[in-house]
């Protein structure tokens, strides 16, 4: 079997952006995003107002790939073992046996995942940072690769239940899915009035355009991608910067450093660069550190959000040449 170059995994990953776009309109940041996910290893929180085809966009995203998914749709009175799996008896050999839940997959979308109580929320905790799940006391690993695609309303919708920051932070992205802009409507409607069904993908001509040999190869590039001591230390004063933030009663930690360096390198080698520019890591700031902080009371009623937080950071750092 001949191995995968890094300019074929390149062109297949744009190819999945491509046929994305089959089904979903206008949510190229979105889609972008949850490339950067999967080369990165790490996780996306997509949140919107109800019927901006967030649900629509992962399962675009599984039609796309070569790889198994699975679909939980939390609700209050879902409990952890529904997530996870559980020991069930078996009646004839009268033992325990392991049964399964729907974590061990490669893509499981969590939809609505602010409408279940903590206690489930942090059933994934585990398995979205170990990568692996553990009951009765025995470690379980989940398949590779493994993404959580969670879907959330805004936090002061009716009957939701914030993510704690410890959950939120095992999210590498915070993706904000808009409302469409006027052209953009036209072209959904155009396209359900020709017939298209958010129910049936494969009507819509979405095939598997990537496999998880592509995404392989393509982390391999990535992991080769230069970061110069300068782009280095211009993320770390970043995320300093916003511990010192008078609107923040909490800033953004090492993971999230951390997370804004990979994110960066991801995105360079997406748009064809072997190296990462200050420009990749103004690109990727909002989506990988949004969530990483906490406003103070006050600024939240002074109206300032998280993103303009950040954005003043950006603006008021140097940026290193």
């Amino acid at each position: 079997m001949s191995t995968l170059t890094a300019d074929s995994a390149r062109a297949s990953l744009e190819a999945l952006r491509t046929e994305i776009s089959k089904a979903v309109v206008g949510q190229d940041p979105a889609v972008t995003g949850l490339v950067v996910a999967l080369l990165c290893r790490g996780h996306v929180l997509l949140e919107g107002v109800p019927g901006v085809a967030k649900t629509l966009l992962v399962r675009a995203l599984s039609a796309a790939l070569e790889l198994d998914t699975k679909r939980v749709q939390f609700t209050p009175d879902l409990m952890p073992s529904d997530v996870t799996g559980s020991l069930v008896y078996d009646a004839r050999s009268a033992e325990f046996s392991f049964q399964p839940g729907p974590v061990f997959t490669n893509l499981l979308l969590a939809d609505e995942i602010n409408r279940t109580p903590p206690k489930t929320q942090a059933s994934l905790l585990e398995a979205m940072e170990e990568r692996q799940v553990t009951v009765d006391g025995t470690p379980r690993p989940l398949p590779d690769p493994f993404l959580v695609a969670a879907t959330q309303n805004p936090v002061e919708y009716e009957g939701t239940y914030p993510l704690p920051e410890a959950q939120l932070d095992r999210f590498l992205l915070k993706l904000t899915v808009p409302l469409p802009d006027r052209q953009d409507e036209i072209d959904i409607l155009t396209r359900h009035a020709d017939g298209f069904s958010p129910r049936d993908l494969d009507a819509a001509g979405l095939r598997p355009v990537a496999s998880a040999a592509d995404l392989d190869a393509a982390r391999a590039a990535v992991a080769k991608t230069t970061v110069s001591p300068e782009v280095t230390s211009y993320i770390v004063d970043i995320c300093r910067a916003t511990r010192e933030s008078p609107s923040l009663s909490l800033g953004v930690s090492p993971r999230g450093a951390t997370a804004l360096l990979s994110t960066s390198r991801a995105w360079a080698w997406l748009t064809g660069r072997d190296y990462v520019t200050p420009d990749d890591v103004k690109a990727l700031a909002l989506p990988t550190l949004r969530h990483r902080v906490q406003l103070r009371p006050e600024a939240e009623m002074e109206g300032v959000s998280a993103d303009s937080v950040i954005n003043a950071v950006l603006a008021h750092l140097p940026v290193p040449r």
